[in-house]
């Protein structure tokens, strides 16, 4: 001891020795030459510090070494390449690729880890972020003992000593267990798992800097390799023995290595969400060959292990920005020892500023079950073929799809009867739904133009009629559907958002239930309560598939190619049949058209179908599943909705001719008449035709588009039509006693009539004539002792007396009309088929009604006097007046 103590004196004796006062420097500096620099640190070299060797890390990395040399399967599909001299070894396959291509990641699917070697898939699962180095290094050893070619630089020019050794990296899939946003604790860090989720946001794929080369401002000295990991890293020290530097560095980016790097938000699963629960999100950091491979609005598995990184945004004040700095004036004499936040001891001193991330390694579509090389690399996934859609089938599955395919005539009914079994009844509105679930065909013009193939379905009923009901099954069958409510979203959540990223200050897109819903269903209900500035928004998205966003110095143009299926409640709350569609719903026109069908759910009193509704619902009840059995299961509909969508049925000339002629009949039904729709009939409803024409073909699996294919269309088209009801038409005033007894005495249905022009009808007749007497043209007596017909029945003897009048002026020039009694007789003529002598009297009243009311409203006929002799004059009177045809009047 007494020894070391006086060693200490005698070097801090020395030191001091050399430290020389300001005076003393002075005088040194003009006398004396400065003595050479004395060795910082004595005998030091940075190769002869001892590192901490991880032996269990060696261990790991030669076993994955071998594994990736001798894993030998002969039935993997996904690598095509028939001349490689590895071929049945997968992994030395994908390792040989890196020769010719860009690729520098061999993907591994973990479950052949799991059968060939145990112990390493446990290490690898267990401490995934410990072993990731070496399993890197693992890779970079076979490829550099087998495939030393790719080393060599792709670039005749580049100088292999300017840039680093290439880097390669491993990308593992096919974990047993996957994992919910929820679910992911700190009990999972560090470890090798998968979860699923939604993408909502996905940032712009920038440079990261992950080995960086220094260069010492103060000797020169070049210090390569410098690991970064989730922060800017400079070298301790300078390596040079001489050099006391330690902060003063420039980093040489051209001799630095960088990799793609890309921040993605991804959500829970709507099916996933605990009711009651908001959505909980993750941040996964993707790099290398995995940026841009997932899009906002996918569903994506993503491979890899959880990670902490401080929360930057929790150091941010509003106003303010974060910038990294380290303090080291009060660190205290322990180091950072104290510096991190060890429990809620602290939480009044400092907030908790950490947050969980996701690193992937691997990221995949969730909807994607067979493995090739494509799907491996990122490309753009083709189409589903049918042995694509076998492929993914269990042999069982197979054998149902067969045997539905199988059944015929009936298989179609079948079908349309297993869509939402919960619900009794509603054929037709089940049928749009299946014909929407399988979808037209997609085309593209030779100009570029896209034509959608999916089909837009309207349900617009009366209160408790299960409209929702068919927004949730549509929701719960097919993979990719989202459901909203109208009133409750904006058109922003609907289409996408500009936000700010919170932690970069960056605007990005985040997407809206169209977005998300992409080569899906989105299920709006209360369409009718939208304002309609969000109406507005979804225009294009319902046309043209796309969703244009200019704001916050963002232009772009996303995908939106869903279909979309409303539900909308009458305005008033029930439907009135003698009103127009757009007059009972709170819809614009623009959106009407958009849609191709419209079914109108009306909840009509019926004792029978009333009956039937309350058992099968207190089936439900009782009995709950059992009560609901279908001919398919939701399974079955699944994937025989995958195999119908992979036919593309053409059109044949003698459909294309059926189209255009129903095309035609739509078109003169429309607007005006006795058939007047309740909406505009336009050329979208050609276009729907069409699309339906291709959804009925493919629900039969056929290849052509037959006219039946297109009858089918069209009867349904025509069913989800409402034709307008008029009221009756009132065609004359309170009859007198001659014209009432005559009435009487001239039908047997009328005698039995009781009338009381004072009393006040009952209520149960107040508004409602259905129990009234018919006449033989429908006429019937109301309780104020007036008598009308239907419209339908005066626009018909309308139609008729013009066409007749027509015909007089066209062939004769000399008489201008024709008289009445002789009109009336013609008319007789025509109806005598369909009456008998009684109701001949009748319809004779009804005529001169007609004719006298049509005179009234002078729109169509009109009576004439010309200069006749008295001889002439005689055969006109004011009960027989000369008639012809309005010269302004409109043909319908």
């Amino acid at each position: 001891m007494a020894s070391s103590h006086m060693n200490t004196m005698l070097d801090t004796q020395a030191l001091m020795s050399e430290i020389n006062t300001p005076s003393q420097m002075e005088v040194d500096d003009a006398a004396t030459p400065r003595p050479p620099a004395q060795v910082r640190r004595p005998g030091f070299t940075p190769d002869a510090v001892q590192k901490f060797v991880d032996e269990t890390g060696l261990i790991v990395m030669k076993s994955f070494e071998t594994f990736l040399q001798t894993y030998k399967d002969e039935q993997l599909t996904y690598m095509s390449e028939s001349n490689s001299g590895w071929k049945g070894y997968p992994y030395m396959m994908q390792m040989e690729n890196f020769i010719t291509s860009l690729l520098d990641t061999v993907f591994v699917d973990f479950g052949h880890i799991e059968r060939s070697d145990s112990t390493l898939a446990s290490a690898i699962s267990d401490q995934y972020y410990r072993f990731l180095p070496f399993l890197r290094r693992a890779v970079h050893n076979v490829v550099s003992e087998q495939f030393p070619k790719c080393f060599q630089p792709r670039d005749q020019d580049l100088v292999p000593d300017s840039a680093l050794n290439r880097e390669f990296n491993v990308a593992f899939y096919g974990l047993s267990d996957m994992n919910r946003v929820r679910q992911l604790k700190t009990d999972k860090i560090g470890r090798l798992i998968s979860v699923s989720g939604t993408v909502t946001r996905t940032s712009e794929v920038r440079p990261e800097l992950t080995y960086a080369s220094f260069t010492c401002n103060e000797c020169g000295k070049i210090v390569n390799n410098i690991e970064q990991e989730f922060r800017y890293t400079q070298p301790t020290m300078c390596p040079t023995i001489t050099c006391y530097n330690r902060t003063n560095w420039t980093l040489n980016i051209e001799k630095s290595k960088f990799v793609d790097w890309q921040k993605i938000r991804i959500q829970e699963n709507s099916n996933e969400i605990p009711t009651g629960s908001m959505p909980r999100s993750l941040d996964v950091i993707v790099r290398n060959e995995m940026v841009e491979r997932a899009k906002a609005g996918d569903k994506c598995v993503f491979t890899g292990t959880l990670i902490v990184v401080p929360d930057v945004s929790a150091f941010r004040t509003p106003g303010t920005s974060v910038e990294t700095e380290r303090d080291t004036t009060t660190r205290p004499s322990d180091g950072l020892g104290k510096e991190g936040v060890t429990g809620l001891r602290a939480l009044g001193v400092r907030d908790l500023t950490y947050k969980l991330s996701f690193l992937a390694c691997m990221v995949q579509p969730a909807t994607q079950n067979k493995v090739n090389n494509i799907n491996l690399h990122g490309e753009d996934v083709p189409e589903e073929t049918i042995q694509d859609v076998y492929n993914t089938l269990t042999p069982e599955e197979v054998e149902n799809l067969h045997k539905m395919i199988r059944m015929g005539d009936k298989f179609y009914s079948k079908l349309v009867g297993s869509i939402a079994p919960s619900v009794f009844g509603h054929e037709t509105v089940k049928k749009g739904i299946l014909l929407q679930m399988l979808g037209g065909v997609h085309k593209v013009t030779p100009e570029g133009m896209h034509l959608r193939g999916d089909i837009n379905v309207c349900i617009v009923g009366d209160p408790s009629t299960s409209k929702s009901q068919f927004l949730k099954y549509v929701c719960n069958v097919m993979p990719r559907a989202v459901y909203t409510s109208g009133k409750a979203s904006s058109a922003a959540g609907l289409t996408a958002s500009v936000i700010k990223d919170e932690e970069t200050g960056e605007f990005s897109i985040e997407a809206g239930a169209l977005m998300l819903a992409d080569n899906g269903i989105c299920a709006i209900d209360e369409f009718d309560k939208m304002d309609v500035k969000d109406q507005v928004a979804i225009h294009e998205a319902m046309e043209q598939q796309t969703i244009s966003i200019a704001k916050a110095g963002i232009q772009a143009s996303l995908n939106a190619r869903t279909s979309i299926l409303a539900a909308a409640n009458p305005v008033g709350g029930r439907y009135n049949k003698k009103r127009t569609l757009r007059q009972n719903v709170n819809m614009s026109a623009p959106i009407m058209s958009r849609f191709d069908l419209f079914f109108v759910v009306l909840d009509e009193c019926n004792e029978i179908t009333d009956y039937n509704i309350g058992r099968h619902i207190i089936n439900n009840h009782r009995q709950k599943e059992d009560a609901m059995q279908a001919e398919f299961s939701t399974r079955d509909i699944q994937n025989y909705v995958r195999y119908a969508r992979t036919f593309k049925p053409k059109l044949t000339k003698a459909a294309a001719d059926k189209l255009a002629e129903y095309y035609r009949e739509l078109r003169q039904g429309d607007s005006q008449g006795v058939g007047r729709n309740s909406y505009r009939i336009t050329v979208r409803q050609l276009e729907s035709m069409v699309r339906l024409s291709e959804a009925i073909a493919r629900a039969l699996c056929n290849e052509e588009i037959t006219v039946a294919h297109v009858t089918e269309a069209y009867t349904l088209l025509q069913k989800s039509i409402i034709r307008v009801e008029e009221e009756d038409v009132n065609i004359d005033d309170a009859f007198d006693d001659n014209e009432m007894s005559e009435l009487l005495t001239s039908t047997e249905a009328l005698r039995s009539m009781s009338l009381n022009e004072t009393e006040e009808p009952s209520e149960e007749h107040r508004d409602v004539n259905m129990d009234q007497p018919k006449g033989p043209s429908g006429a019937f007596m109301t309780s104020s002792g007036k008598i009308s017909i239907p419209y339908e029945k005066f626009e018909e003897i309308k139609q008729m007396l013009a066409i007749k009048l027509h015909q007089v002026q066209e062939e004769s020039d000399e008489e201008a009309g024709i008289t009445q009694d002789k009109l009336i007789m013609w008319y007789l003529e025509q109806m005598e088929n369909n009456l008998d002598e009684e109701a001949l009297e009748f319809e004779v009243t009804v005529v001169k009604k007609v004719i006298k009311k049509l005179l009234k409203t002078g729109e169509t006929l009109i009576a004439v006097r010309q200069d006749q002799d008295e001889d002439a004059l005689e055969q006109f009177s004011e009960d027989n007046p000369l008639l012809m045809l309005h010269p302004n009047y409109v043909w319908e």
